[in-house]
């Protein structure tokens, strides 16, 4: 019959790889900066700072005609913002940059309405919708995000932009309904406006 201390030092050799592995499923799911900022296969970003890149206007590909239903329960889509910049922004309630970043994207989406900028959230990973709405009260989010709990509409997008991995990710489209910018990171309000305020200034 085996010891106690036999018995412990088995436990601790068994626990720390699952612990290990844990730990590194917790950080892919919620990461505060992606190390996969490079460009993707066939996405023709260009590598930016950190984990922020821009496209040159001939390189943009059509964002995808998502929509369905958002966190307050209404509906949305990206349609009905033809003809204007979309910054869609991808979330979860149980990410801590998230909720760091959302106060930044509540501030520009209000100051950037006026030029014709429009946000839209998705909110994912959430398999249940109040907490997700809880936090659009909390941070007083000023725009619909769609409810995408099992990462459907993200998986619309094309081949590259985004990296699933990466929470927050944010995307920009521009008024041709083109996949201008992304930033797989959490990002400051001078961040957001140097991302999106010249797309906004395209002709």
């Amino acid at each position: 019959m085996s010891s106690p201390r036999a018995l412990g030092r088995l436990f601790r050799r068994v626990a720390a790889p699952a612990g290990a592995v844990a730990l590194a499923l917790a950080l892919a799911a919620c990461s505060s900066s992606s190390a996969s900022t490079g460009s993707g296969n066939n996405s023709n970003f260009v590598n930016g700072s950190g984990a922020i890149t821009t496209l040159k206007a001939a390189d943009r590909k059509p964002a995808p005609a998502i929509s369905g239903s958002t966190v307050s329960g209404g509906t949305a889509s990206l349609a009905a913002y033809k003809g204007k910049v979309v910054v869609v922004n991808i979330w979860g309630s149980w990410c801590a940059p998230c909720r760091a970043e959302a106060p930044n994207l509540a501030a520009v989406a209000k100051a950037d309405a006026s030029k014709g900028v429009q946000f839209l959230g998705i909110n994912t990973r959430d398999l249940t919708k109040a907490n997700a709405e809880q936090f659009d009260q909390r941070y007083k989010m000023p725009y619909p995000s769609l409810y995408d709990p099992y990462g459907k509409l993200i998986l619309r997008f094309p081949k590259g932009s985004l990296n699933p991995q990466s929470l927050p990710a944010t995307i920009v489209i521009d008024r041709q309904g083109r996949v201008a910018a992304r930033a797989l990171t959490p990002l400051t309000e001078e961040q957001l406006h140097k991302l999106v305020d010249p797309i906004a200034a395209e002709k």
